[in-house]
């Protein structure tokens, strides 16, 4: 007689997850990352199960942002986690006071403890062990301190393995900032054979009819950031974000968009970072102050232990002025330049750099007064109403715009407060509002 299980329809792996879970042997990090829906899990899962079972190690480690979380993502996982994978050859206890799940393979007993990793203070519980094998479910949800002592926790193992999901998250998160990013340089290097990544979307999950996927899909707008983060899995800002009005087509455009449009002004804005990036905006406005244009850009961003002087930053952008001043004829009888109001010393030595070279053009000290959350608005009415545009060079203040959030733990005490914790190059909506809010009696928003 047939068993209920042996009715269900099963998908099949594509080539894509086949090759990922055959890599997953031999690699020491392998990481499935991309967008909800895309069986991301299941996949790591199956593959996670695959090395317990030869490993030569005894202790193991399952996480996930909760322990509740990680119970559900990675041992039950709606039928497909570790429980079911070793269904009948596996049971749930403890091991010195923790949850585990004590799993019977061909290489002997196997104890998996399931932790949660979402605060700093989760890093403390899984001190004390070696685990041969790691398997943390939606790991950049995770407190960075877990994940770093997860690391740090599997040096002794005989064959070190970890084994990462997650959606994604705006791309200068502190987990591709300081784990994948310096990965994928090994890999563009040829120096790193141990490192399998691979990214899914629902595209791959075969589970889901194509007639019910391209219908359920339907109802997306394709341009939004949601679809964008979501769907398509890519590295945005989906939830909390400051520019909900954003799409790629409605404000991205290149020189064959406006290659027609007249500028009536040019405006600069100059945000000066210290330590962070220092950045230049040049906007443009058409005539009767309908759109208005970043039409390019300069960007640096030094690191804490060097940095450039005001005199070599006032040298850079003058250098831009100049080059911006060759590309549009009437830039120099038209252009106003508004600089940090903060660093005095900048706008002195920019005032000096652009009287040694005879440009005229007056520095002032970019307009504070009514806030910053004054100037978000105003960028946000001018995107809501489509008059704001950004040329698609300027990637780090696309980025920018795709990833400003609100800081949720100020909001929740009242505060509008965008994040600023380098999680994207937040110096360029400041350098870009320096430019644009000077002018917003004129824009008559």
């Amino acid at each position: 007689m047939m068993t209920e299980a042996a009715l269900i329809p099963y998908a099949p792996f594509n080539q894509k997850q086949a090759s990922y879970i055959a890599r997953s042997k031999d690699a020491w990090l392998n990481v499935a990352e991309g967008g909800k829906r895309a069986g991301k899990n299941i996949i790591n899962l199956i593959a996670y199960a695959m090395c317990l079972e030869v490993h030569p190690d005894k202790l193991h480690l399952v996480a996930g942002v909760s322990l509740a979380a990680a119970k559900m993502n990675a041992i039950d996982s709606n039928g497909f986690g570790l429980q079911h994978l070793f269904a009948g050859r596996c049971r749930e206890g403890e091991y010195k006071n923790r949850d585990a799940l004590y799993i019977q393979t061909k290489t002997g007993e196997k104890v998996v403890i399931i932790a949660g990793g979402g605060k700093a203070n989760d890093a403390a519980r899984i001190k004390g062990n070696s685990y041969g094998t790691v398997y943390i479910t939606e790991v950049n949800e995770c407190h960075q301190s877990f994940v770093q002592e997860v690391f740090d926790r599997t040096l002794a193992s005989s064959f070190r393995q970890l084994f990462f999901d997650l959606n994604p998250k705006p791309p200068s998160h502190w987990f591709y900032r300081d784990i994948l990013d310096y990965q994928d340089e090994l890999l563009k290097l040829g120096e790193n054979t141990g490192y399998n990544y691979e990214h899914f979307t629902v595209f791959d999950n075969l589970s889901i009819p194509n007639d019910r996927l391209k219908t359920t899909l339907s109802t997306y707008d394709k341009g939004s950031l949601w679809y964008q983060a979501d769907i398509l899995g890519k590295r945005t800002a989906a939830t909390g974000r400051i520019y909900t009005g954003y799409t790629k087509p409605g404000v991205v455009v290149t020189r064959k968009d406006i290659k027609d449009f007249r500028y009536i002004e040019f405006s600069i804005g100059i945000d000066i970072g210290g330590t962070d990036a220092t950045v230049a905006t040049l906007t443009g406005f058409t005539p009767r102050y309908k759109d208005v244009i970043l039409l390019d850009g300069y960007y640096h961003k030094q690191g804490k232990e060097s940095g450039y002087t005001h005199d070599r930053y006032a040298k850079e952008v003058v250098n831009k002025i100049v080059e911006w001043s060759e590309t549009y004829p009437a830039f120099l009888s038209c252009a106003h330049i508004f600089a940090e109001s903060a660093d005095k010393l900048f706008r002195q030595a920019l005032a000096n750099e652009l009287r040694r070279r005879g440009i005229h053009i007056q520095v002032v000290p970019a307009y504070k007064k009514e806030g910053i959350v004054d100037r978000i608005r105003l960028t946000n009415v001018l995107i809501n109403q489509g008059r704001y545009k950004v040329m698609a060079h300027l990637k780090h203040w696309i980025e920018a715009i795709e990833n400003a959030t609100w800081d949720e733990n100020e909001r929740q005490k009242g505060e509008w407060v965008r994040t600023d914790d380098g999680s994207y190059p937040v110096d360029c909506l400041d350098s870009s509002e320096y430019a644009v809010q000077p002018f917003k009696k004129r824009l008559e928003v």
